[in-house]
């Protein structure tokens, strides 16, 4: 018994979140591309926690979950436009959540992290990590959920 559980174990372990997909962003090109260096420079702990290594902020934790404002919703590292604010919406998640993103902006790919698979959304400009996408938002508009973590963009209110 003790033989078969320690390679399933291993299985389990190594199949789901392997180095070579957490680096398939990094073998895509982007038109902006810095070093880890650079981006830590320019970036606060927990925005290159999000946007560089996949991470994700606290629920609620974002002032931007709430901002009903009119304007645009570009990345926090280079300010390419993602989101218009008249497409966000309260999915009651606690992240920024729109129902349709700008389109030719954002880059997809699938994520493993938890075990299954994701629609992890990126900067399709600079490869930052922004959130996933889901099937379960407004019926009335596209049926998409983009959940989006605050702190990976930056908004611009309209003028």
């Amino acid at each position: 018994m003790k033989k078969l559980i320690v390679p399933l174990l291993f299985l389990f372990v190594f199949s789901c979140n392997t180095s070579a997909q957490k680096n398939s962003e990094a073998k895509q090109s982007f038109k902006i591309s810095k070093t880890e260096a650079q981006w830590k420079a320019q970036l606060t702990d927990l925005e290159y926690y999000v946007l560089r290594k996949s991470g994700t902020e606290q629920r609620f934790s974002s002032p931007l979950n709430k901002n009903y404002k009119k304007g645009i919703y570009v990345c926090k590292a280079c300010e390419t436009p993602l989101f218009k604010s008249e497409h966000k919406y309260d999915s009651g998640s606690g992240w920024p959540s729109f129902d349709r993103e700008i389109k030719g902006n954002i880059a997809f790919s699938t994520d493993y992290n938890l075990g299954y698979a994701r629609t992890e959304e990126h900067c399709a400009t600079c490869g930052s990590h922004l959130g996933h996408v889901f099937n379960d938002g407004p019926k009335e508009t596209t049926g998409k959920r983009h959940c989006i973590n605050g702190v990976a963009l930056k908004f611009i209110p309209k003028k």
